[in-house]
């Protein structure tokens, strides 16, 4: 029987929630005879295939350009899309952006930080151009599963991938899987 093939990537995030799909930990290694892993920030493959992949995962917020494009393109290369992890979600921490606007958290952030000498606001098209509003996935691409948490447990992913794999649609409710502690 063929593996699944799934594909990852984050967008603007701080890694926590790939840190929480490595921290299943053996289980990782078992889920590893069903799964193939195409392509993901933490290995030198970092697209997906342009043939495809059954799962794609998504990590972080909307903040750029370059966020949209990689959300567009892991949309038309997989066939279910999971966001995971509260900025993708809804924009999480990366959001808070928002409550000042894009130009004055950059002008913040790059020339009036107490340590900033000569600063300069990053403009390369290399990096994206950064958006107005930060915004979750699903308000660029359609998203068919999201697990919430910031970061989810590895549980939680544990959980999520295992149903998949077993052709079950994951229930994402409060419960055993999905806590708040």
């Amino acid at each position: 029987m063929a593996k699944v093939r799934v594909a990852t990537d984050w967008l603007a995030a701080c890694a926590g929630c790939h840190m929480s799909l490595l921290d299943i930990d053996e289980r990782l290694v078992a889920l590893l005879d069903k799964v193939e892993f195409t392509s993901s920030p933490v290995t030198d493959l970092k697209h997906p295939p342009a043939d495809g992949v059954t799962v794609g995962i998504l990590t972080g917020a909307i903040s750029n350009s370059h966020n949209v494009e990689v959300a567009r393109q892991m949309r038309s290369r997989c066939q279910i899309l999971i966001a995971v992890g509260d900025c993708a979600t809804f924009g999480g921490i990366v959001a808070h952006r928002n409550l000042v606007g894009t130009q004055a958290a950059l002008q913040r952030a790059y020339l009036e930080t107490e340590s900033t000498v000569d600063g300069l606001i990053p403009n390369s098209p290399e990096l994206g151009l950064p958006l107005e509003k930060v915004t979750g996935i699903a308000e660029v691409v359609e998203v068919d599963l999201f697990i919430p948490g910031c970061p989810p447990r590895a549980d939680d992913f544990h959980y999520v991938l295992s149903e998949l794999l077993a052709g079950r649609t994951p229930v994402i409710l409060p419960s055993e899987h999905f806590r708040y502690d």
